[in-house]
C-alpha cells in the first residue's frame, strides 16, 4: 500500500486538477493489516467492546469479511461511543471513540486521502500533517514576526470546528480531488454515524468526531479550502501591506501590517466562515498590536507591548542584550497550572499504592514530556520554576504516605542527588527551523 501512496501523491502533485477514481481497492487485504498494525493498542473500545487484541486473533478471517461487506456496500460504521476529557478552562472536550473495525478503515481513508492532498495543503498549515509539528509552526510564526513589517496580530479562535463541520459542504471539497463514488459515500457514512451516549443514540448531522482516525485529515482539507486557499487567494494578493498566516488545526494567527487592513481581514473572515456553517469566538478573537513598532510606540506610552497565546505558549514582545527588538515565548499560565495540578493529583492518588522507585520513575516521565515540548528557546526560567514545583510537590505527597514522615529535606535531597529527576533543557532552538 506505501508504493502505491506514493504513486497517488506523485500524480496528485503532477497534475493539481487530477480526480482520483478507483481508490477502493487500496483498502485490500494487506492494506488493511498494514492499517491494524498502525492503530494503538492500547486505546479504548468503543460501543461493542472489540479490543485489538480479539480482533487480532482472527485478523485474516475477520478483514476478509469486512472487505466483502465493503464491496458490496453493506458495511457500516457503527455510532461512536462519546466521552470527555477536561479542558483547562474546566469546561470538558467530547471525544468520540468508534469501534476498532472502524478505525481499520479510517485509518485507510486517511492515509489515501492524505496521499491525495498533502501535496495541496498550504505549507503554513501545520496540525495533523505528516513531518509538521506545533514546533515547526512555533517557529514559522517566529520567522513572520521577526521578519515581516508586523504591527499587529488577528489571534483567532473558530467556535466548536470539529462540532460544525457541514457534511454537505465536505463532500464538495473531498470531490475536489475524488470522484470514486464509493469512496465519498463511505466518508459520509463516518460523518453520519452518530453518537452514543448514555446508551441513548444521537444523530449526526453536522459536525465530524474528535478522536475518529479519519477526522484530523477531513478537517484539514475542511479548512484548506474555507480558510488557507482562499486567504491566499483572495486576501493576500488584497492586502497592501505583509499578511501572514499560521494555521494549526483550527487555531490560526495572522500577521498583519496596517490596523485597517487587519480589522477588514477579521470582518472578512467572520462573513467567510460564516458560509460554511462555522464562526469565531469572539471572546477569544482579538487584533493587538504586535512588533517592532508597537513595542516602541506601547513604551512611549509607559505601557507594556500585548500578548497573545498560540500552542500553549505565550508570545512576548521583548529585547536582547544588544537592544535589538525580539519576540519571545514563555509556557502560558493555564498551562503551566495544568501541568502542576495534573502531577500533583496523580501523587495524590498513588502516593500509597505504588512503591518509591514507580513514583519516582512516573513524575520522572512527565517531567521529560513536560520539557520536551516546553523546552524551547527564552522559556528556560518557566521550565526551571516547573522543576522546583514538582521536587516540592514530590517532598510533600512522599512524607504523607503514612503518619511517619518519609523525608527530612537533607534526606530528600540527598536522594535526589542519587536519583536525579529530569533538569530542564532547551530542547528546541526555533531559530534552526528552515522553510
Amino acid at each position: 500500500m506505501v508504493t502505491k501512496l506514493k504513486l497517488i501523491t506523485k500524480r496528485a502533485k503532477e497534475d493539481r486538477q487530477c480526480k482520483f477514481n478507483n481508490l477502493m481497492h487500496l483498502l485490500d487485504l494487506e492494506g488493511l493489516k498494514e492499517c491494524f498494525r498502525m492503530l494503538k493498542k492500547n486505546k479504548a473500545a468503543g460501543i461493542d467492546e472489540v479490543t485489538a487484541q480479539e480482533y487480532g486473533k482472527e485478523l485474516d478471517k475477520n478483514l476478509k469479511g469486512l472487505i466483502e461487506r465493503m464491496k458490496r456496500m453493506s458495511y457500516r460504521p457503527q455510532a461512536v461511543r462519546r466521552t470527555y476529557i477536561p479542558k483547562a478552562d474546566g469546561k470538558k472536550r467530547p471525544l468520540g471513540i468508534p469501534v476498532l473495525e472502524d478505525k481499520i478503515v479510517q485509518m485507510g481513508f486517511a492515509r489515501i486521502l492524505g496521499a491525495i492532498y498533502e501535496v495541496d495543503f498550504m505549507d503554513y498549515s501545520y496540525g495533523y500533517r505528516k513531518g509538521k509539528s506545533s514546533h515547526q509552526a512555533l517557529a514559522r510564526l517566529d520567522h513572520e514576526l521577526m521578519s515581516k513589517p508586523v504591527n499587529y496580530v488577528i489571534d483567532a479562535d473558530i467556535k466548536g470546528f470539529f462540532d460544525n463541520v457541514d457534511h454537505e459542504w465536505m463532500k464538495r471539497f473531498t470531490e475536489e480531488r475524488v470522484s470514486d463514488r464509493k469512496f465519498i459515500r463511505y466518508i459520509q457514512r463516518f460523518l453520519k454515524s452518530g453518537i452514543m451516549e448514555a446508551g441513548k443514540y444521537t444523530e449526526t448531522e453536522k459536525g465530524t468526531p474528535q478522536g475518529g482516525v479519519v477526522s484530523p485529515v477531513l478537517a484539514n482539507i475542511y479548512l484548506h479550502y474555507v480558510l488557507d486557499l482562499w486567504f491566499e487567494k483572495e486576501v493576500k494578493v488584497k492586502s497592501r501591506g505583509s499578511a501572514e498566516m499560521v494555521r494549526y488545526a483550527d487555531d490560526f494567527v495572522i500577521c498583519v501590517q496596517y490596523k485597517t487592513e487587519a480589522e477588514q481581514i477579521l470582518e472578512v473572515i467572520r462573513r467567510r466562515l460564516r458560509k460554511f456553517g462555522l464562526e469565531l469566538s469572539e471572546e477569544k478573537t482579538r487584533i493587538l498590536e504586535f512588533g517592532r513598532k508597537s513595542q516602541d510606540e506601547s513604551q512611549s506610552r509607559g505601557n507594556k507591548p500585548g500578548t497573545f497565546d498560540f500552542l500553549g505558549f505565550t508570545h512576548y514582545c521583548t529585547r536582547t542584550r544588544n537592544g535589538r527588538f525580539k519576540v519571545a515565548r514563555k509556557t502560558e499560565k493555564k498551562r503551566y497550572a495544568r501541568g502542576i495540578k495534573k502531577i500533583n493529583t496523580w501523587l495524590k492518588k498513588n502516593r500509597s499504592k505504588l512503591e518509591l522507585k514507580d513514583i519516582w520513575n512516573r513524575v520522572s516521565m512527565m517531567l521529560s514530556g513536560h520539557f520536551r515540548y516546553f523546552g524551547v528557546n527564552d522559556n528556560y526560567k518557566m521550565l526551571n520554576g516547573f522543576h522546583n514545583k514538582v521536587e516540592r510537590a514530590l517532598y510533600k505527597w512522599l512524607n504523607r504516605r503514612s503518619q511517619r514522615k518519609s523525608f527530612t529535606w537533607g534526606q530528600f535531597n540527598m536522594y535526589l542527588k542519587r536519583f536525579p529527576l529530569p533538569k530542564p533543557k532547551i530542547y528546541h532552538n526555533l531559530y534552526n527551523y528552515a522553510f
